[in-house]
C-alpha cells in the first residue's frame, strides 16, 4: 500500500512523539496526594507542595523533570519579580526558541524550502500517478533526489527539528504549569490559574472583568492560525515575485493544511480548559515561530541572491 506524503508525515510526527512520552515517563504534571500539582519554588510554602532543588526534582520525579523542566520552572520563577510573570513566560519562550534555532538553522532552512517545492513535487508525483512499477519508482524517486539537489534539501536533515522541538515544548509547558510564580501571578490583572471556561462562567454571571480570558483566548487563537499560515503566504508572494519577473503565471497550487488545522482545533479544544497561563505561553510561542518563520526566509532569499550573483559571474 502507497503512502501519501501527508500520512507519512503524520505517521512520523506520531512517531517522535510517542518516543519522547516513553522515554520522559512524563505523561501528566506530578500531583500530590490531594491531587494538587506540586510545584516548583525556592523554598517550602505552606499549603503547597513544592520541589526546591534540582536534586529533589531528580530524585522524586525522572531526569526530565530535573534536567528541562526544573531550570525553565526556576527561571520563570526568578524572572517575575523584576518583569512580572508575563514578561517571565516570554523571555523563557524567545531564549529557548533562539537556542533551538541556532541549533536547528539549517533543519529550518530545509523545511520551509520543502515548503516552496512542494509545486514542483506534486508534478513529479502526477506524471508518475497509477504507474507501480518498479522502473517507474525508480525514476520518479530519482527526479525527486534531482530537485531536492537542485534546491540543496536533505529530507533526513528536517527530522532533526521535530526530534528536538518535540521535548523541548513539552518541557515549557510543564514548566509553565509548575512555576510557583505563575500560580500566583496576575497578567493584565488575570489569575493565570484561571481557564477560559472558568472565565467565561464568570463573565456569564456578571463579572464584566472576566471576559479579558476570553480576549487572551481569542488572541491565542488567532496567533495560532497565523503561525501556520505565514510560511503559505510568504511561498505565495514568492511565488508571484517570480512570475512577474519571469512574465509566467504563478503556479497553482494544492492546499491541504488538514495535519495543521487539527493540531490548531486539539490545541483550541483542550486549551479551553487549561489554565490561562497556557494561553499566554502558545501565543508567545505562535509569534516566536512566525518572526522564525520570517528570519529563515530572508536567510533562503539572501542565499539564492548570492548564489545567483555567483552564477553570474
Amino acid at each position: 500500500m502507497k503512502l501519501s506524503s501527508r500520512t507519512k508525515k503524520l505517521l512520523v510526527l506520531v512517531f517522535f512523539a510517542v518516543i519522547v512520552l516513553t522515554a520522559t515517563g512524563c505523561a501528566s504534571i506530578p500531583r500530590d496526594a490531594n491531587n494538587n500539582v506540586i510545584y516548583i519554588w525556592n523554598e517550602p510554602v505552606e499549603g503547597f507542595t513544592v520541589r526546591t532543588s534540582f536534586v529533589e526534582v531528580f530524585k522524586e520525579e525522572n531526569w526530565f523533570s530535573a534536567i528541562f523542566v526544573y531550570p525553565l520552572a526556576w527561571l520563570i520563577n526568578h524572572l517575575t519579580p523584576y518583569i512580572g510573570v508575563g514578561g517571565g513566560i516570554a523571555v523563557v519562550t524567545i531564549l529557548v526558541q533562539g537556542a533551538l534555532s541556532a541549533a536547528t538553522i539549517n533543519s529550518q532552512i530545509a523545511q520551509q524550502k520543502m515548503q516552496m517545492i512542494q509545486p514542483e513535487i506534486k508534478r513529479i508525483e502526477r506524471k508518475y500517478e497509477g504507474r507501480d512499477d518498479e522502473n517507474s519508482k525508480m525514476r520518479m524517486a530519482a527526479e525527486q533526489q534531482q530537485l531536492f539537489r537542485k534546491y540543496d534539501i536533505n529530507p533526513a536533515s528536517m527530522l532533526l527539528v521535530t526530534f528536538i522541538q518535540l521535548p523541548v515544548i513539552m518541557a515549557i509547558f510543564y514548566a509553565v504549569q509548575r512555576s510557583y510564580a505563575v500560580q500566583t501571578g496576575t497578567f493584565l490583572g488575570m489569575n493565570l490559574q484561571t481557564s477560559p471556561m472558568q472565565g467565561l462562567q464568570e463573565a456569564l454571571a456578571g463579572n464584566s472583568a472576566s471576559w479579558m480570558y476570553l480576549v487572551l483566548f481569542a488572541f491565542m487563537a488567532v496567533c495560532q492560525v497565523l503561525s501556520i499560515k505565514i510560511p503559505s503566504i510568504l511561498q505565495k508572494r514568492r511565488e508571484a515575485e517570480i512570475a512577474k519577473k519571469t512574465h509566467r503565471r504563478p503556479p497553482e497550487k494544492e492546499e491541504n493544511n488538514m495535519m495543521q488545522y487539527s493540531m490548531i482545533l486539539m490545541i483550541l479544544v483542550f486549551g479551553f480548559s487549561w489554565p490561562a497561563a497556557m494561553s499566554l505561553y502558545w501565543s508567545i510561542n505562535s509569534l516566536v515561530n512566525v518572526l522564525k518563520t520570517i528570519i529563515v526566509q530572508k536567510v533562503i532569499d539572501s542565499k539564492d541572491m548570492t548564489a545567483k550573483k555567483g552564477y553570474g559571474r
